[in-house]
């Protein structure tokens, strides 16, 4: 059996919890209300008034004038991540994150040591409320897709179990929009031939879904059925590093994925840097809101976890490779690859959908470009680094902030205390 677990309002939580004058409140994870500043995460008081993520600051200050906006603190959010990560090796090593919220847990074979899956999920959930303060959901089921659809089924403080027995109960009435990579332009296109449910998909064959989808249609066929062969990854197994995020409405404004992407970089460099390790060719990926996906790739003369040299060869690809198209961006994502065979095992964050498209364009062709116009220094960048690794890991994150950075988004769902 799969586990998923899933922080409630993680970002957001975590404010409240170190600071009991706000608990309550609607609180706003963010830039600035004055400048161009974004909204990464909002607590559930503040989506009341429609705040989400991405949005100007400006913009959710308008909506609800009460609102506490905070600073992102991005390495105190990491190091509370940690400590739950810590929770999970209690109970089993084979773990895969996907990002500072959520994992994936396989916990086969663990039940001779602390009962069925379902004990084990309920002591998880207790342990991070125990000792950290903090709410998780938990959703357990025999794939990854079905505990991920679990864990987000009655959310907040959700905790559910899909058994083989009852998946097709299950799944027949939800929304057809339940099933991973269903957005809003896709939604558009199952209401034209009257899908509205997973249990009308599931009418549809397969040949019409690749017709109309193209191979997201097999993706669609198999998940509206809960099949999912996918194992869970653990760290030392993964070839890349990554980040990446999906928008809850898409994105039009270049200057706001580049903020994005600085601080998905940022983040994929300094995991690098933690685990010694170096890669040699980065990753762009962006889909957009009809679902096609574009991965640009460019090859580094050198291996590199230098937060400078992957963010000019990956700001490069996002301002010069894109294709002549509309810019509506429902997910962006940066990793790295080819590590250097010096490079020591890292702890590796896999992406949900797994990297079947992560090397094509839409037409399954490769993209790759040499780095040749990426000049760094390497020497001066790399003491700026180790310098701003330290002073951020002895003094927090307060203590120095990159002002062009932007942090990364997470699932932003309510708050509740456990009953």
């Amino acid at each position: 059996m799969i586990l998923h677990v899933d922080m409630d309002a993680f970002y957001a939580s975590v404010e409240q919890r170190d600071q009991p004058e706000i608990q309550g409140k609607p609180v706003i994870v963010g830039g600035s209300a004055d400048g161009r500043g974004v909204v990464c995460a909002a607590s559930y008081e503040a989506r009341k008034f429609g705040i989400r993520s991405a949005m100007p600051t400006s913009e959710a200050f308008r909506r609800c004038p009460e609102a506490v906006i905070l600073k992102p603190r991005m390495d105190h959010y990491a190091a509370e991540s940690a400590k739950i990560r810590e929770i999970f090796l209690r109970y089993t090593p084979t773990i895969e994150p996907l990002s500072l919220d959520e994992a994936f847990l396989d916990a086969t074979g663990c039940e001779a040591l602390f009962g069925s899956i379902e004990k084990i999920g309920r002591s998880i959930k207790h342990d991070i409320w125990t000792e950290l303060n903090l709410v998780a959901s938990v959703g357990m089921a025999p794939n990854k897709f079905l505990a991920k659809l679990a864990s987000d089924l009655e959310k907040p403080n959700g905790f559910t179990i899909i058994p083989a027995d009852r998946i097709d109960e299950i799944l027949t009435p939800l929304s057809v929009t339940r099933i991973w990579g269903v957005g809003k332009a896709t939604r558009k296109i199952f209401d034209t031939i009257g899908v509205s449910t997973i249990g009308d998909l599931r009418q549809i064959s397969e040949q019409y879904l690749q017709q109309t989808f193209g191979k997201s249609g097999t993706h669609f066929y198999r998940l509206a059925r809960g099949i999912d062969d996918r194992p869970v990854v653990v760290d030392r197994q993964a070839k890349s590093v990554s980040h990446e995020h999906t928008f809850e409405a898409d994105v039009t404004d270049m200057d706001v994925l580049r903020a994005w992407l600085r601080e998905l970089t940022e983040q994929v460099a300094r995991r690098l840097r933690n685990h010694e390790r170096r890669g040699k060719t980065i990753h762009l990926k962006v889909r957009y809101s009809n679902f096609d996906t574009i991965t640009r790739s460019i090859s580094l003369k050198e291996p590199s976890n230098n937060t400078t040299t992957l963010w000019e060869a990956v700001s490069k690809l996002l301002e010069n490779k894109l294709p002549p198209r509309p810019l509506e961006v429902r997910l962006l994502g940066m990793g790295v690859s080819k590590f250097s065979s010096k490079s020591k095992t890292s702890a590796i964050q896999k992406t949900l959908f797994g990297d079947d498209d992560s090397n094509h364009n839409e037409d399954g062709t490769a993209d790759q470009t040499q780095a040749d116009q990426i000049h760094v220094d390497q020497d001066r960048s790399q003491k700026l680094d180790s310098v701003t690794d330290a002073i951020r890991d002895r003094f927090g994150t307060k203590s120095l902030k990159n002002a062009s950075t932007f942090q990364h988004d997470a699932n932003h769902k309510a708050l509740p205390r456990p009953e």
